[in-house]
């Protein structure tokens, strides 16, 4: 292959993102440097976190200047290796993967997948990044108690469907927040209890409360936006709070976030309304996937997919991915 068609940022968006904001270049097959794998992608992921890369405002994490190859996370076949730690033909995930059919990318980035009970795109779903997030955001910031009332918002998601899955395992009560009747139906297959259409509630305080009859112990928030405040609203003392996303301003996203205020909520039920960053569990991910593989072997965990083919449908995927018209972990096969 002499050509490398490539995803290119062009402008930062305003509001939602839409396919004008990249550019489709033409660019020639990139040779590996020393100390860098040549890989060729079979599968990308698109995930929230990626709409503060593409913001000029301050992250957590670098964000693309106009001009940069987008990049994330993926699954290829090195194809050159330029380390010794790697060779032709083995698998690597990266979260330096271009949008792109071949990357280069740094070795010290690669880790090596060797999973083979499970599908190799695993690694960029339950056994990855969206896995462990659910698992270190409830077990470990949130930990909470068996019996106890846990609300997941974007549930049917890639983190939301194994978090209320990890509930139900753990012995708690999950409650869904979905974007419609078929996601919410897929939520209860895999062990939620019941759940809230947010797109179709007219009062989602009361339907939140319906739902949580006893109250809410625990939010795990992917979304932030009015599912934020209605939980709030229902939380209970001493609940916790676990803001792992915000994808529900990603329409919005350099504005001020300009809500409710829950002071006085947080006072009164002595909530503790906590940030979460997967990397901040590093030391503990062998253990995580370990755990989360054996629960896939025992037939405890499903979950869905929602895949779009081709390099020209990158952005498509990330967009509607923002906009919850996705049905499960949103990926793209190369």
């Amino acid at each position: 292959m002499s050509t490398n068609p490539s995803w290119i940022f062009r402008s930062y968006p305003s509001a939602m993102p839409s396919v004008e904001n990249w550019v489709l270049e033409d660019r020639p097959v990139p040779e590996a440097a020393d100390g860098e794998l040549l890989v060729k992608t079979l599968w990308l992921s698109v995930d929230p976190y990626m709409r503060g890369r593409i913001s000029p405002a301050k992250n957590y994490a670098a964000g693309f200047k106009l001009g940069d190859l987008m990049r994330g996370g993926g699954i290829g076949e090195v194809v050159a290796s330029e380390s010794p730690d790697f060779k032709p033909g083995d698998i690597v995930m990266s979260d330096y993967s271009g949008w792109q059919p071949f990357s280069a990318i740094p070795a010290a980035s690669a880790k090596r997948v060797t999973i083979t009970d499970a599908p190799v795109q695993s690694a960029l779903s339950y056994l990855g990044m969206p896995g462990l997030t659910a698992y270190f955001a409830l077990l470990k910031t949130a930990n909470p108690k068996a019996g106890e009332t846990v609300l997941i918002s974007a549930a049917s998601g890639a983190v939301g469907q194994i978090a209320g899955q990890i509930a139900g395992i753990k012995g708690l009560d999950p409650v869904a927040v979905a974007g419609s009747d078929e996601k919410l139906e897929w939520c209860r297959e895999l062990g939620y209890r019941t759940g809230v259409n947010h797109r179709s509630s007219a009062d989602l305080v009361r339907d939140v409360a319906a739902a949580c009859p006893k109250g809410v112990d625990v939010f795990i928030d992917n979304t932030a936006g009015p599912i934020h405040d209605a939980a709030m609203l229902n939380l209970n003392a001493f609940g916790r709070v676990v803001v792992v996303g915000t994808i529900a301003l990603a329409d919005r996203f350099d504005q001020p976030d300009i809500g409710l205020r829950h002071l006085r909520r947080t006072l009164i039920t002595r909530a503790r309304i906590e940030g979460f960053l997967l990397d901040d569990h590093e030391a503990e991910y062998a253990s995580a996937i370990a755990d989360l593989l054996s629960w896939y072997k025992a037939g405890l965990l499903r979950t869905r997919e929602d895949i779009l083919e081709g390099i020209e449908t990158v952005p498509h995927a990330f967009i509607r991915m923002l906009k919850g018209e996705n049905f499960g972990k949103q990926l793209v096969k190369l």
